[in-house]
């Protein structure tokens, strides 16, 4: 079923359920397409890996950024400080063949090939809404699967409070971490009550393709409740833990950064309003949008924070 958020969606943003289901079978009609037909977007549609994927229950029916704007707009200081460097640079990065190791609190830690990882993993398009802590706002459809049935073909022991994501070390290709602007490798992490909720979501696509290497090819996280820089990319290893990961921002700048990274509108960034959000791809005189706590999911995980303050535990 459709999840439905009480939040202040504007009606301009919705797409009609009819409308968007039509979008997705002429992506499968696009795959069987008709040879006799020579239109350039249906042989584009016909290239894209997974247009067959079927929309999963937690998807929204929003209307989606250009897929330009998701894939030329990006923060991957592994490459660059500069989103147009980054999406240019990471290009270069070699995402096969690819290992994810597990280690700490589980019964089946081990190195996994990114093969052994989807094989026999259903794949599902969700729809979800994308904030950024700079205060800029994209709805991108991304492809993959709840973080939670990863977690589970591991076992986590009941030590286990959190899971620790770490991104690839690669200096070489991945100019940016030759600069101090981090510590890396970087490094983020969830509660297990967090990475498990079915909202957390494993992607390998967007736009019925494969992720970009600037979106985080081959494998990243999406947790669309939270800042963006909760989000890790091309994630390598995952360490099951008793206790709090110090993670790459909150380490940098912990006045800044907090662990938790839950977009509420009421507690600014020490150099900026959270209040409102720039729409990615809206036209300069499109005023900003009012900022939905917990990005507009709060029926499904504010129980997640009960009894906490959240302007402390931000």
């Amino acid at each position: 079923m459709l999840i439905k958020n009480k939040s202040n969606i504007l009606s301009s943003e919705i797409t009609d359920r009819s409308v968007y289901e039509a979008r997705r079978q002429f992506m499968k009609a696009a795959v069987a397409g008709s040879a006799g037909l020579a239109m350039p977007n249906l042989v584009k549609a016909e290239a894209k890996k997974y247009a067959n994927v079927p929309i999963g229950s937690h998807s929204l029916p929003l209307e989606v950024n250009k897929e330009e704007d998701a894939t030329s707009y990006t923060n991957y200081y592994e490459f660059s400080t500069n989103k147009w460097d980054s999406t240019r640079l990471a290009k270069t990065l070699k995402t096969s063949p690819w290992s994810v190791t597990i280690e700490g609190e589980v019964e089946k830690p081990g190195v996994f090939n990114l093969e052994d990882i989807l094989k026999n993993q259903p794949l599902q398009e969700r729809i979800y809404r994308f904030r950024c802590v700079e205060a800029w706002s994209m709805v991108v459809p991304w492809i993959g699967f709840p973080l939670a049935d990863l977690i589970k073909r591991f076992q986590p022991t009941s030590k286990a409070k959190f899971v620790e994501f770490t991104t690839l070390l690669n200096p070489e290709v991945m100019i940016g971490q030759r600069s101090q602007v981090l510590d890396w490798p970087y490094v983020e992490g969830l509660r297990i009550d967090e990475a498990t909720h079915p909202l957390a979501l494993i992607a390998v696509g967007m736009y019925d393709d494969v992720l970009p290497n600037q979106n985080g090819a081959p494998l990243r996280l999406v947790v669309p409740w939270k800042y963006g820089f909760k989000s890790i990319k091309a994630i390598v290893k995952m360490r099951f833990m008793e206790t709090m990961p110090e993670t790459s921002w909150h380490k940098s700048a912990p006045n800044e950064y907090g662990f938790y990274a839950n977009v509420n509108p009421e507690v600014s960034h020490p150099r900026w309003s959270q209040s409102r959000e720039r729409v990615l791809g809206a036209s300069i005189w499109t005023p900003k949008r009012a900022t939905d706590k917990f990005n507009g999911y709060g029926e499904q995980v504010a129980s997640l924070y009960a009894g906490m303050d959240l302007s402390r535990n931000f």
